[in-house]
Formats: C-alpha cells, sequence, structure tokens
C-alpha cells in the first residue's frame, strides 16, 4: 500500500486548483463541509454522498469481551459505532486503480 495520506489541507489546495478559490476560503469551505457532515451524524442523520458513499451510525448494545493478553472477560460498554458504506462506483474506481497499480509494478 504505501501510500500518502489524504489531509484537509489537500482538499482545500485541490479546490485552490480547481475552483480557484483564494486559500483561505477554500479552507473555510472545506472544514464547513466536514462539519456539516459531522453535526448531521452526531445529530443520528444518515449522510449519502452520490457516487462516493453513505455514512451512518450504528448502535451497538452492551456484550462481553476477552482480554487478549490475560483472556479475563471484560464487558465493553454500549455505543454507538460510524459506519461506512462505500458506493458501488467507488468500489469500482478502487479496484480499477488497484489493477493498473498492479500492472505497472
Amino acid at each position: 500500500m504505501g501510500g500518502k495520506t489524504l489531509t484537509r489541507a489537500d482538499l482545500a489546495e485541490a479546490v485552490v486548483r480547481k475552483v480557484g478559490l483564494p486559500r483561505n476560503e477554500s479552507q473555510d469551505l472545506v472544514e464547513l463541509v466536514l462539519k456539516e457532515i459531522s453535526s448531521s451524524l452526531a445529530g443520528g442523520d444518515h449522510v449519502k454522498l452520490s457516487s462516493f458513499g453513505s455514512f451512518g451510525i450504528r448502535q451497538k448494545s452492551e456484550r462481553i469481551g476477552r482480554n487478549p493478553k490475560t483472556g479475563e472477560e471484560v464487558p465493553i460498554t454500549p455505543r454507538r459505532v460510524l459506519v461506512f458504506r462505500p458506493s458501488n462506483i467507488m468500489k469500482d474506481r478502487i479496484n480499477a486503480g488497484h489493477t493498473l497499480r498492479k500492472m505497472n509494478d
């Protein structure tokens, strides 16, 4: 794998290059989009980005887990977890990119 990590700054820079907004406005735009997604998820809403995927919250109930080092049983508290399901278009893009990378190696 060994790829680069995409950061907020990278996203803002892409907006600068492709849309032509000033750098500070691009950073504000990226922050606004990420904040909107976060607050919608925190409020229990689903977020669907066409051709990308959907984000949702799943409620996990309390269960018994096991400490892998000691083998001791430990209760795992109930919690909400973030889930992401990529769209079929995204899956196809990822698999096509993987195939191209293997051919170039």
